[in-house]
């Protein structure tokens, strides 16, 4: 996983092309002007989805992962919270493996950070992560304005 600023995305341009084309997508769009929806950016290989949502409390989380897809998410407005666990140290699977929609459920897992407007992050295969998730103490759902880019694992 790779959690930055998209102020800083120049320093990763020793990325796989693909990957570094997302960062450089979600870097020089102003998505406060592209409509909520799904945009083909090279086919089905790298595909943008632009969300605007409420985050949602901690036990409402779902926990994910995917193995044809990379996500590049990027926390355009708001504020949201992210759950992380390693492939390696996974809890118990809820929903195996549906390969028509690339996703994995999970049990929950307990360590989170915090994502800010600007940040981006990059979740691997083996990277369990659960998005969407409120900030603040105690959490309170807030609007939030999400773009992920699925990278095609096949493309890298």
């Amino acid at each position: 996983m790779i959690v930055d600023n998209i102020e800083n995305y120049a320093k990763y341009a020793n990325l796989p092309a693909p990957l570094y084309r997302a960062i450089e997508y979600i870097g020089s769009t102003d998505f406060n002007h592209v409509e909520s929806g799904q945009y083909e950016l090279d086919g089905k290989q790298m595909v943008s989805i632009v969300n605007r949502y409420q985050t949602k409390t901690m036990d409402k989380a779902v926990w994910e992962s995917h193995r044809k897809y990379i996500d590049v998410q990027f926390v355009a407005g708001g504020h949201e919270r992210f759950g992380l666990i390693s492939l390696d140290k996974a809890p118990a699977v809820t929903a195996p493996y549906d390969e028509k929609k690339d996703v994995i459920f999970y049990e929950p897992g307990t360590d989170t950070f915090d994502a800010p407007a600007g940040t981006f992050m990059i979740f691997y295969p083996d990277d369990i992560h659960a998005p969407g998730l409120a900030t603040g103490v105690p959490p309170k759902p807030k609007e939030v304005v999400k773009v992920v880019v699925k990278v095609a694992v096949d493309s890298i």
